[in-house]
């Protein structure tokens, strides 16, 4: 009863996330498809501008800061989640060292020309891509993603896998945290290398309890009549205006990328 009431309560609080900021701006109220697709285009348009096209890349920027103004997104939220792409950055910073072809001193350094505009090619598309998923987890409910996945007919496997995935991401987060403070009011603490076994036995015994809770959840479904595809209880739909109004930033990203080839 306990394995189910918390994977029934992981379910019904899937709605919100960690990345998701509350609000009512214009942008929270697009239909997620809409904002997918948006994102989706956008992302397509700044891999295709030429790495040259320095100046591009600041519009792409400008862009994406109007859209954070009318998200009501602050500028602290957005650069915070920004780290996650920190490993890129070191793997950028290490293409002008390792490249091959002309080389150009830099601070006394000998960089290779190739390796730079990599460098900033990786930096300034990656940056953009990962800014405009965040600000589309800022203003989407997960639920709300999901159910933009299906609208755009993702194959219905995939968005099972990725609606079970999600959801029970904090379900076995939650049961990490309660073995967590069983070893500690135990008197455990890992110090070094003698406690990886204790670690992990953990590790083993989460993997079978996670695995014991799908089968359970698993019988529990089709016992409800579950036969491969989930109910679609909500049907999101999305007027003309609204795919205008999501569509205005690819649109405009469109344009600039058009100037950066010609120009």
């Amino acid at each position: 009863m306990g394995a189910g009431g918390g994977t029934a309560h992981a379910f019904s609080s899937g709605g919100a996330h960690r990345l998701y900021r509350h609000g009512h701006s214009p942008v929270h109220a697009l239909p997620p498809h809409t904002k997918l697709a948006a994102v989706f285009a956008f992302v397509v348009v700044v891999v295709s501008t030429p790495r040259e096209a320095m100046w591009a890349f600041a519009a792409y920027a400008a862009l994406l800061a109007a859209v954070a103004s009318v998200a009501r997104v602050p500028a602290g939220f957005l650069l915070k989640r920004l780290l996650i792409e920190v490993p890129f950055v070191a793997f950028a910073v290490l293409m002008p060292f390792v490249a091959q072809g002309e080389r150009v001193d830099v601070l006394g350094m000998s960089l290779s020309v190739n390796g730079l505009w990599g460098a900033w090619n990786v930096l300034a598309k990656g940056t953009l891509g990962v800014a405009a998923s965040v600000l589309l987890a800022s203003t989407t409910e997960l639920r709300e993603l999901l159910l933009g996945l299906q609208r755009l007919k993702l194959p219905p496997l995939l968005v099972q896998i990725a609606s079970f995935m999600i959801r029970y991401g904090d379900v076995i987060t939650d049961e990490m945290r309660r073995m967590r403070i069983a070893r500690e009011s135990r008197g455990f603490e890992a110090r070094g290398i003698r406690h990886w076994g204790v670690l992990a036995k953990s590790a083993g015994a989460l993997f079978i309890r996670s695995y014991e809770r799908g089968e359970r959840v698993h019988l529990a479904m089709v016992s409800r009549g579950y036969a491969g595809s989930m109910p679609v209880i909500d049907e999101v739909t999305a007027s003309r205006a609204q795919w205008s109004y999501a569509l205005a930033l690819p649109c405009a990203a469109f344009a600039v990328c058009l100037l950066g080839w010609v120009l």
